[in-house]
């Protein structure tokens, strides 16, 4: 990755409030495979707030990338844009964006810890039986996968086609139309009536 442009400032915390302490930091990268990014983080020492976003430069085509999660790539590297949805469907997730989406570049593996953080939170929120083994279910699939058990897909559906899964293994197709209009981007729209 090349690094370019740095640019830090001090701002006041979007969720303390105080004045001067949070550190913004914004610098422009080039990832290969990829492209440029805006790679953003506020950090607040006083009250732990962190925030951090990656965001696409570039804009292409619609894309919907699909790799088989096996032992072999989990340090594979994936980078994920703000409008992108994410899915799991051997292990039943799926993410979408909303407007409060962030960017991220991780590997495999952590896209994995991701979903397992998402569901234990799940776990924690939803005490119906049902949901209980549903979620202890999914959550085994995923620890299973990430200690290199079993396989399972894989798939970055991006509207702007700014995210990328960087191996040769990687299957890119173009999104039809009928699926396209259909994802959410997580950005607000005003429709005219």
């Amino acid at each position: 990755m090349n690094e370019e442009e740095i640019n830090e400032m001090i701002i006041k915390c979007p969720t303390c409030g105080i004045e001067g302490v949070a550190k913004s930091i914004m610098k422009e990268l080039e990832i290969p495979h990829f492209g440029k990014v805006l790679e953003t983080t506020i950090q607040c020492p006083s009250c732990g707030f962190r925030h951090s976003d990656v965001i696409a430069l570039e804009q292409n085509d619609p894309a919907k990338y699909i790799l088989e999660i096996n032992k072999n790539n989990l340090s594979v590297r994936v980078v994920r844009s703000q409008s992108a949805t994410v899915i799991i469907p051997e292990a039943g997730v799926k993410v979408e964006p909303g407007p409060k989406s962030e960017g991220f570049v991780t590997n495999v593996e952590g896209v994995l810890t991701r979903f397992e953080s998402a569901v234990i939170k799940a776990l924690n929120l939803f005490d119906d039986e049902e949901s209980q083994i549903n979620a202890k279910k999914t959550l085994e699939h995923i620890r299973e996968l990430k200690k290199g058990n079993g396989t399972a897909t894989l798939i970055i559906l991006d509207p702007f086609g700014q995210s990328n899964i960087v191996s040769e293994k990687v299957e890119i197709l173009e999104i039809p139309e009928e699926e396209l209009s259909q994802l959410k981007t997580g950005f607000s729209q005003i429709e005219d009536n």
